[in-house]
């Protein structure tokens, strides 16, 4: 028995589950990208290497802590881009990509669609009562 049923009586091609983000559909296009996180990274390593250094160098203990707090900020935001970027690598993943090899074994998003396909197929001749 399929779990969507359309009301109007015109079939829609079942999608897939996408990550949801505020309550839609993840747009790949939206958000950070690549670029936003490569700066973030590459500015917490020049913060994780520099904030140590201000002690061995007798820094003002000011400047050493605002160094530190900047620093966890930073690495706050590049956590957050990270889950962010890893959220649409596992929405593209979803979006049933094909093997570029022909003899190529079946994803197992493929396995999962001909298993849903059949059953619902299945269940399409009991339900004529």
């Amino acid at each position: 028995m399929s779990e969507q049923t359309p009301e109007s009586g015109d079939a829609k091609p079942i999608e897939p589950d996408r990550p949801s983000y505020k309550g839609a559909p993840l747009d790949a296009e939206a958000g950070p990208g690549l670029g936003c996180f490569y700066l973030q990274v590459v500015l917490l390593i020049v913060l994780l290497i520099v904030t140590p250094l201000t002690v061995i160098w007798s820094f003002p203990s000011w400047v050493s802590a605002a160094l530190l707090i900047l620093t966890l900020i930073i690495l706050f935001f590049v956590g957050m881009t990270m889950v962010f970027l890893l959220r649409l690598v596992a929405a593209d993943r979803r979006a049933q990509r094909r093997p570029l090899r022909e003899g190529a074994r079946k994803t197992v998003g493929q396995l999962e669609e001909e298993s849903r396909t059949a059953d619902d197929q299945s269940a399409t001749p009991g339900t004529d009562e």
